[in-house]
């Protein structure tokens, strides 16, 4: 079967127009040699290249380019033979990777094409005498075959390269003309790759941890924990209890009074017990206060102890509290301001005119909110009635009223429900309103008039039927306040808000202190019908009716001073 013929093959043997016999071999024409080059893909044929490819072979880049600008003094048969042993050695390198034969390989647009030109402008630029013989259609096509799967292993091993190499190594490429990879360049690109396995080995590496991190860490740790822990020694314990002092020689058995001023440190407790002779080692002290875990319990205030005590005992008491009667001021149930006053100024020597002065509603209402409400300018009635330690504190008069207000906020707003008394005190007694402040005054009146607890609510239950039938309280404590004593007839009929013989309702301020009994029985008053009550220390009656009250005043077989009594001398 007649093969294909090539254009070239046709170019390089004539016929003598017998059968095709080939005729002796004899030179080529200029004619013949310029038909046979117009039959051969130019260069100029070739796609376009990357821009940032080097044009290292001349004008045109290609091996045909530098023959001719050297007067075809290059020697093409040579560079092909380079060609093909570059090629035999990847094809020998792809083989033992386990990759596919190089014939295999698929083709990679545009590679064909330049690697092509290149032989063929070699091939060219030759003389005509050095040309390889030609060869047959099928075994040309085998050599194309073979040459194209070179040329795109080529491809991609230059693709890998570019991706492992750094940016000054991507110049190193082969030159136009070449069909290969260059040992050197393999070899660059092998120890690439080495040197990123390396990197990734020793990453992971470093991701796994090492144990001694894992040890300076916790070392790291435990520093932290111990300097932390002598920062609170130094700025919390140690404060609290003071530096050790040297052991002093004391006198046992010595009764003295110590005064712990308010808010001082360790080392001021220490020196003011060694100072008075209380305790002679300050170390067995520090060691006793760390023992009952006290450090932060030791309060101000002022002490009876005896010299040379154990120190386990002194600190026992330091935590119990004050246990002299010095600077401390006891404000009894039922004072007024003004006996409170009297009682500041005789227990703690600040001046009486100066502490009523200070006691108004206006000082104190921004900080207590339970002021808002009071009708009058004093805080009669918010006095809380209790025993109080001034000692180790600024004894002013700011400082007890103070305390009181706190004490009051404290024992009263902490355990009364003011709003749900009042409400209920609403529901039983016909719709009367009461204030929280009207509840105060009121509890102030049950305070004088009783005896008892059982007298309290029952005492509130006679105001509140007299309150909700429009009737006047008569009662003798409100003009007692006036009085700041005992109440005579003739007091009685005095014109006063405070005398509720002559007004309906309840007086304008509250006229003591209440205890806190009485401001629950006026929240909680006893459900009775009583209008009416004699109490004596023996006696305590409660009537209905006008008649009941006289003819129990009557049956005490007498109306000795002492006893209290509601509308005593009405009809």
């Amino acid at each position: 079967m007649p093969t294909p013929q090539d254009p070239r093959r046709e170019a390089s043997r004539g016929s003598d127009g017998q059968g095709g016999r080939p005729r002796a071999q004899r030179g080529v024409t200029p004619a013949r040699q310029q038909r046979s080059r117009d039959d051969i893909p130019r260069v100029e044929q070739e796609p376009p290249r990357r821009a940032a490819l080097p044009l290292a072979q001349g004008a045109d880049g290609t091996a045909a380019g530098r023959a001719r600008q050297q007067g075809g003094s290059a020697r093409p048969t040579g560079a092909q033979q380079h060609a093909t042993q570059v090629q035999r050695g990847q094809q020998a390198r792809a083989q033992a990777h386990g990759k596919a034969p190089a014939h295999q390989s698929p083709r990679i647009a545009g590679a064909q094409p330049r690697h092509a030109a290149g032989r063929h402008a070699a091939a060219h630029a030759a003389p005509q005498g050095q040309r390889r013989p030609q060869q047959g259609a099928h075994a040309q096509q085998g050599a194309h075959a073979q040459r194209a799967g070179a040329r795109a292993q080529a491809a991609r091993a230059a693709s890998t390269r570019a991706q492992v190499v750094r940016p000054q190594q991507r110049a190193a490429r082969p030159a136009p003309g070449s069909t290969g990879v260059s040992e050197r360049t393999a070899h660059a690109t092998r120890q690439a790759q080495g040197h990123l396995r390396e990197g990734g080995a020793r990453h992971a590496s470093e991701r796994r941890g090492h144990p001694g991190r894992t040890a300076a860490i916790v070392a790291l740790l435990v520093l932290f924990i111990g300097v932390a822990g002598g920062f609170l020694w130094v700025r919390v314990v140690s404060p609290r209890l003071g530096r050790t002092q040297p052991t002093v020689q004391v006198t046992p058995g010595q009764e003295v009074t110590v005064t712990i001023p308010d808010g001082a440190g360790g080392s001021t407790i220490v020196q003011t017990l060694m100072d008075a002779g209380v305790i002679s080692d300050s170390s067995a002290f520090l060691k006793a206060v760390q023992t009952q875990n006290a450090d932060q319990k030791l309060k101000s205030g002022t002490y009876v102890f005896v010299t040379g005590s154990d120190p386990a005992n002194v600190v026992s008491q330091l935590v119990i509290g004050p246990n002299s009667g010095q600077g401390t001021v006891t404000v009894a149930e039922g004072l007024t301001l003004d006996k409170t006053a009297q009682q500041v100024e005789a227990s703690l020597g600040i001046s009486q005119q100066d502490f009523k002065d200070r006691a108004k509603v206006a000082n104190y209402a921004s900080d207590y909110s339970f002021l808002q409400s009071a009708d009058e300018e004093g805080l009669e009635g918010y006095l809380y009635p209790k025993t109080y330690d001034i000692s180790g504190k600024d004894a002013t008069s700011d400082t007890v009223i103070r305390m009181m207000l706190d004490q009051y906020q404290s024992e009263v707003l902490g355990s009364v429900d003011f709003a749900a008394g009042e409400a209920a005190i609403a529901r039983r007694y016909n719709g009367y309103q009461m204030s929280d402040y009207q509840v105060m005054v009121l509890a102030s009146i049950i305070e004088r008039e009783a005896l008892t607890d059982d007298d309290r609510v029952k005492i509130a239950s006679v105001f509140y039927n007299r309150l909700a039938s429009g009737m006047p309280l008569q009662s003798d404590a409100t003009m007692g306040y006036v009085t700041g004593g005992e109440v005579t007839a003739d007091d009685l009929k005095q014109e006063s808000p405070y005398n509720t013989y002559l007004n309906t309702g309840l007086p304008p301020t509250p006229i003591c202190t209440p205890s806190l009994a009485s401001i629950k029985a006026a929240l909680a008053p006893a459900d009775t019908n009583y209008y009416y009550f004699w109490i004596t220390q023996d006696e305590h009656v409660f009537s209905t009716t006008y008649e009941e009250h006289l003819a129990a005043i009557a049956n005490s077989g007498s109306s000795a001073p002492g006893g209290n009594g509601s509308a005593a001398e009405s009809e």
